[in-house]
């Protein structure tokens, strides 16, 4: 199963990287790949993808989260996969993202792309995007609830 961690530095409050981040629907908007997000409830997301020309659907559910802190999630069906983000206050007015992502690859070219380090460049690329989006919108309104570990 790959795994990629990948952080980036945005110029704005740790809050307003969190509450950008929770904004789940979002995704589409700086994840390549990502076609929808739907989100069900406060803790059960619906993802729709397409990778390397497949296109995936399944269901995530929101395993741990903190205000400012961080969210894990992992899927419930459907393609395997998890993850953790979490925020760094660098200062008042910066903070840093940390990502680390999990899944299971399905067939050859998907298989052939995390061993040439394509998701690594994907992963980077999107938290690129996510900074400039962040640092464009100064960060969304958020949901702020806590979901504690079971």
């Amino acid at each position: 199963m790959p795994t990629v961690e990948e952080s980036v530095d945005v110029e704005v409050p740790v809050s307003a990287a969190y509450n950008q981040w929770t904004q789940f629907e979002s995704f589409p908007d700086f994840m390549s790949g990502v076609e929808s997000v739907t989100q069900r409830d406060d803790t059960h997301l619906h993802w729709v993808t397409s990778v390397a020309g497949r296109r995936h659907e399944f269901d995530a559910e929101i395993t741990e989260q903190h205000p400012d802190e961080r969210i894990a999630w992992r899927s419930v069906d459907g393609k395997s996969h998890a993850g953790v983000v979490t925020f760094h206050k660098l200062s008042d007015s910066s903070a840093r993202v940390m990502v680390q992502l999990d899944w299971e690859t399905e067939g050859m070219t998907e298989k052939l792309g995390a061993a040439l380090g394509a998701d690594d460049r994907q992963v980077r690329a999107d938290m690129k995007r996510f900074k400039s989006l962040v640092e464009d919108k100064g960060g969304a309104g958020g949901w702020r609830g806590e979901v504690p570990r079971e």
